[in-house]
């Protein structure tokens, strides 16, 4: 089903965010299909109602007509080219689709698709070795050691998304929330020395671990048959178990803290943590988590709403609220402050010319009505 397309281009030239620079053009470029969905018209056919993304990020897309022949040709998670006119509504890029069809594993690049963290991915994880370096406790050194000493482990734990959408969801996202958790507790640990900072540092480490195994990544961020059965939680304590077989001097009370700081982290129930946070190095461990990745949430999506002239975001899922871009907000009103000071130095120097522009009278001292008038209006 070609549905008229010229040959495919074998390079990926248009990304999401360059929606700006063709608003109102029509594009040709290859996605994958992160949603799906045919839903009824008014009229009661169908159309078909699509999230499309590429490694810069996603765009909601609707394809109108000739639904029929389309239905059928792709599903998600396929890879697909579409021909469409980027344009905008309710101040979002959206792409209404002219033509679209399913193109093969041989035709795509997988990494125009997927979208991956700016940072050195080498660097990131000399930082935690770095860190893991400098502990004090041999037991927990050694615990986190054996863990990154593992191929399998360390390629996946370099290259997994922290969240399928909530935040850090981008190849390398965990191992750079970990980082930034990492130096957060190393920050507040300076504030409150009763923290046992090596343990605080293994939570951290293991916390968000059997995200390798519960999301899968080759095409677009989604949950694997494991990971919606048992969560990354249930994953981390049998990951511990097999590890911890390689330290049977490992003391039991510390294995148990560090099972604790697994299924505790989350914090609430309603969040999904089996138990609250009951020792100090938990509790720190739920704060600094949950803040990493609500400050993550709200940079990613002001990144994604950088060309919206308005300071206020759409509403934020994850967050259940709109954001104010308080750095867009402070920047437009030095603007607006910029325009007033100078339309009132215009109108000053405007005053300040007028008496040689009026029109006077016959008599030769009074300004006529009118030309007072319109310098009142110029003020």
């Amino acid at each position: 089903m070609r549905h008229g397309f010229q040959s495919l281009d074998p390079m990926k030239d248009f990304f999401i965010c360059d929606c700006v620079q063709h608003e109102n053009k029509i594009i040709t470029s290859s996605f994958v299909v992160v949603s799906k969905q045919v839903k009824p018209k008014k009229s009661g056919d169908p159309y078909l109602a699509l999230t499309l993304g590429d490694r810069a990020g996603q765009i909601e897309a609707k394809m109108w007509d000739n639904v029929e022949d389309a239905i059928d040709g792709f599903e998600q998670d396929d890879f697909v080219k579409i021909k469409g006119l980027i344009n905008k509504y309710k101040n979002r890029f959206q792409i209404t689709i002219h033509k679209v069809r399913k193109l093969g594993e041989a035709e795509v690049e997988f990494a125009d698709y997927l979208p991956k963290t700016s940072k050195d991915i080498n660097e990131l994880w000399k930082t935690l070795e770095d860190f893991v370096d400098g502990f004090q406790d041999g037991n927990l050194k050694g615990l986190v050691q054996a863990f990154m000493a593992d191929p399998k482990i360390a390629e996946a734990y370099r290259n997994a998304p922290a969240a399928k959408t909530l935040h850090h969801a981008y190849i390398g996202g965990l191992l750079d929330h970990v980082v930034s958790l990492f130096r957060s507790c190393d920050l507040v640990c300076r504030n409150y020395p009763q923290i046992n900072r090596d343990l605080l540092l293994t939570g951290a480490f293991l916390h968000d671990i059997g995200k390798i195994h519960e999301l899968t990544y080759n095409r677009s961020f989604s949950y694997t048959t494991r990971g919606q059965l048992l969560g990354h939680m249930i994953i981390e304590l049998e990951m511990l178990q097999e590890k911890l077989a390689q330290f049977p001097a490992f003391p039991d009370e510390m294995k148990t803290l560090v099972e604790h700081l697994i299924i505790s982290h989350h914090g609430q129930y309603d969040f999904g943590s089996p138990k609250l946070p009951m020792f100090p190095e938990a509790l720190m461990l739920h704060y600094l988590d949950d803040l990493d990745s609500k400050m993550e949430s709200m940079r990613a999506h002001f990144e994604r709403e950088i060309d919206v002239e308005s300071a206020w975001t759409a509403y934020n899922p994850s967050l259940g609220r709109p954001l104010l871009n308080s750095k867009k907000f402070l920047e437009k009103k030095t603007v607006d402050r910029a325009v007033s000071s100078t339309v009132k130095s215009e109108a000053t120097d405007v005053q300040t010319e007028a008496p040689s522009s009026v029109t006077v009278s016959g008599d030769g001292m009074n300004p006529a009505p009118l030309a007072t008038a319109a310098y009142s209006d110029k003020a």
